[in-house]
């Protein structure tokens, strides 16, 4: 039996802000990390995915002048992080990025070179440019996205913040 799509994502205030630090940071260039954690089967039927660790990557893009547009995760962050995490019981759920100067939705380069199943989270530098109907606060210009693959389109979730 194949898990159930993710409904809810959830962190904590201290992790969402590292998060949109480091995504921030790297301004005007778009900014990326990994998720890790644990995808947590509920009731209800919709998984929640359960962030306990923000990774920081380095935009590794070519060329250096598209980064504003790009980002590429290094291969050997992502296998050191993967190595990390199953060394402590979690799981890379996915990976966050910055939208400098566009919404916070996967845009057709991001589905393209995505490889789903996974979670994508988008955080834009655009004032009120979130996912549509987000509320104000720290989550604003902050937009979470399961891929399910194999061209399906993007699901948005609802992002808590954990107590």
């Amino acid at each position: 039996m194949s898990p159930s799509l993710p409904a809810l994502l959830r962190l904590n205030l201290d992790w969402l802000t590292i998060l949109v630090g480091v995504l921030a940071g790297a301004a005007p260039e778009e900014g990326c990390a990994l998720l890790l954690g644990q995808r947590i089967p509920v009731t209800s039927g919709a998984d929640l995915l359960q962030v306990s660790e923000v990774w920081p990557c380095q935009n590794s893009w070519e060329p250096k002048r598209d980064r504003c547009q790009r980002f590429r995760l290094d291969p050997r962050e992502q296998l050191l992080a993967q190595r990390w995490a199953r060394q402590r019981g979690v799981h890379v759920l996915g990976s966050a990025h910055s939208h400098p100067a566009s919404p916070a939705q996967p845009s057709a380069p991001d589905l393209a070179l995505a490889v789903g199943p996974t979670l994508m989270v988008i955080r834009s530098g655009l004032p009120g440019a979130g996912a549509a109907g987000e509320p104000a606060g720290p989550l604003a210009g902050l937009g979470a996205w399961w891929l399910p693959g194999e061209g399906a389109a993007p699901l948005a979730l609802e992002i808590e913040i954990a107590s």
